[in-house]
């Protein structure tokens, strides 16, 4: 039986109530916060979000500061929101509250983009001629190296794997297809240099340590990678086909790469 009952009645009976565990306590005056400090309640708009040379461009073309911290409240900010990001849309004419807004509203800057491979495998086969393929990119001072490991990787079931019929009336293909998805680290903003390559080594954590041959045979991209976005998404898809010499081998055929940030 619990010792105390409330008074109130809840459906026509009283609502216990459970008792306070025992020990130290600590009383706060609540009349001593700042009814001013609730944070403001902002309806997002779908608009894609501001970018800093939109912010410049609507500075420069009059609209009232209150105005752009409205639309900054409602959209956010693609923006350069460090030091020297704000001191350029200041040089741009920006107003110190627009400043103060961009700084408020910015997305979340960039730390790691997402990175989906898709690895298509066509026709019968075992296993890869070149048994690792690598994606470097080049981050500031550091090379990041990703290596798959392809014998193991096509001696299991993977969790994101298909067969795909891309059959036509004349010939039939079948394409095992393995997907994989992870975070890659990135800190530097700006240009960066990729490269992917099939490699018959399982040791390799530079490009420098690629054989002759397999480096000209290296696929190469850039893409730039801005400071802020709503999404930061590359895929990477490479392609296998049956080896012309070995039957029961794949051999990389080329890849495709590509980034999409908004």
């Amino acid at each position: 039986m619990l010792p105390v009952l409330l008074l109130a009645l809840l459906g026509g009976q009283p609502l216990p109530v459970l008792p306070f565990p025992p020990g130290e306590t600590k009383t706060i005056n609540i009349i001593q916060w700042d009814a001013n400090a609730l944070p403001k309640v902002f309806q997002r708009s779908d608009q894609l979000p501001l970018t800093e040379e939109e912010v410049a461009k609507l500075s420069r073309a009059g609209f009232e500061p209150a105005q752009l911290v409205k639309m900054l409240e409602e959209r956010r900010c693609a923006c350069d929101a460090s030091a020297d990001g704000l001191i350029r849309l200041k040089a741009a004419g920006a107003h110190k509250d627009v400043l103060q807004a961009v700084s408020t509203h910015a997305l979340p800057p960039n730390r790691a983009l997402g990175l989906e491979v898709r690895l298509d495998f066509q026709g019968e086969g075992s296993e890869a001629r070149e048994g690792f393929l690598y994606f470097f990119v080049d981050d500031g001072e550091l090379t990041r190296a990703f290596t798959a490991n392809l014998s193991e990787l096509l001696s299991r079931r993977n969790a994101h794997e298909a067969l795909v019929d891309r059959s036509d009336l004349l010939l039939s293909k079948k394409v095992r297809r393995i997907e994989l998805a992870g975070q890659v680290p990135l800190k530097a903003y700006g240009r960066h240099q990729v490269m992917v390559v099939a490699s018959a080594s399982p040791t390799i954590t530079h490009p420098s340590q690629l054989p002759e041959a397999e480096r000209k045979r290296a696929l190469s991209y850039t893409f730039e990678y801005p400071r802020s976005s709503l999404q930061s998404v590359c895929r990477l898809n490479a392609a296998y086909k049956r080896d012309a010499m070995l039957a029961h081998k794949w051999h990389f055929q080329g890849s495709r790469f590509e980034c999409e940030w908004n």
